[in-house]
């Protein structure tokens, strides 16, 4: 009888060590599976880097090569010189050029009325955001001007601020004479960038717009409850609170200006008179398209961007620290 028994005991000790044998394979292939997990973590490490490759290697190839090209291309020479190393002939011909130096001047123009340009379609966005009277006319009204081809604004505007146009007759009916908005060298800069900022104030306004979106309603009941008047919580609250989207407005701002104004001034100016609404835009076209001087052309491409790089740099830092200061 106890030998009889130990028969079943035996064949569970061994199913018993076959049953370990089997948890203890389990258990490994279970210990595997961090294995794969870790290799999981690295592919989600590295799934950001590769869904922006395709956008860098975008930005690269048309953006930064295509820059490189032209500021390597600008040291070398015209005509004859074609294709010649020219050290900084062509900057120094640029520096000595009347008319680059006007374009020059005018960019100064632009950075001096790019404050007015900004707050143009910020006080119109702040008057849509605080309802105050004629908010629904601005909102229905505010985005027209943006939709309009530059050919078609330059071609309206120039029927009005014509010598014998609507204005003039306007002025001349209360008794002032007429006045050559177009013709006179220290008017038809203002008129150009007038015309401008009209015609292009619309896409500050919903960026404008966009950022009131994300302003804290509380803090403007604050400042009513508080007794704010509208300017007190213009300057205390609206402005510091928006410092970003401001900042974006100006820098996008100044680029349009600089870059987006040829249309309009080809149509209205021409770049006269006297040269007198040259900007480097316009005088890149006019060396590249008209006079053959391409090498020059990509000199003024080179400074333009410097120009826009400083301007832009510039304005973010200022803007920085008034804001700190507030």
């Amino acid at each position: 009888m106890p030998i009889g028994n130990t028969q079943p005991s035996v064949r569970s000790a061994q199913a018993g060590r076959a049953g370990g044998a089997a948890v203890t394979s389990s258990a490994h292939g279970k210990g595997a599976r961090p294995r794969r997990a870790g290799g999981g973590l690295r592919a989600e490490r590295y799934a950001p880097y590769i869904m922006v490759a395709p956008a860098v290697l975008i930005i690269v190839v048309l953006r930064l090569y295509p820059l490189l090209l032209g500021v390597n291309f600008s040291f070398t020479g015209d005509g004859e010189q074609n294709g010649m190393a020219v050290g900084f002939g062509n900057y120094r011909e640029l520096f000595a050029d009347p008319l680059f130096q006007t374009a020059l001047g005018n960019v100064g123009l632009l950075v001096l009325l790019l404050p007015v340009a900004v707050a143009i379609p910020g006080l119109l966005a702040t008057f849509i955001y605080l309802r105050v009277p004629g908010h629904r006319f601005y909102r229905s009204v505010y985005f027209f001007p943006a939709v309009l081809s530059p050919v078609i604004v330059g071609a309206i505007f120039n029927m009005l601020l014509a010598f014998d146009g609507p204005l003039n007759a306007v002025l001349g009916s209360v008794g002032v004479g007429p006045v050559d908005w177009l013709g006179d060298p220290d008017l038809a800069m203002y008129m150009v960038v007038g015309v401008h900022i009209w015609a292009t104030f619309g896409m500050a306004l919903v960026v404008f717009l966009a950022g009131f979106a994300t302003l804290d309603a509380a803090l403007l009941d604050a400042a009513r409850v508080d007794g704010a008047t509208l300017r007190q919580i213009v300057w205390h609250v609206i402005i510091p609170a928006l410092s970003r989207t401001i900042q974006f407005v100006f820098v996008t701002t100044m680029i349009g200006m600089l870059t987006s104004m040829f249309g309009l001034l080809y149509i209205m100016t021409s770049g006269g008179p006297e040269g007198a609404t040259y900007l480097p835009e316009f005088y890149i076209w006019k060396q590249q398209g008209q006079m053959n001087r391409p090498a020059l052309a990509s000199a003024a491409s080179t400074i333009l961007f410097m120009i826009m790089l400083v301007v832009g740099l510039l304005q973010i830092k200022l803007l920085e620290r008034s804001g700190k200061e507030d």
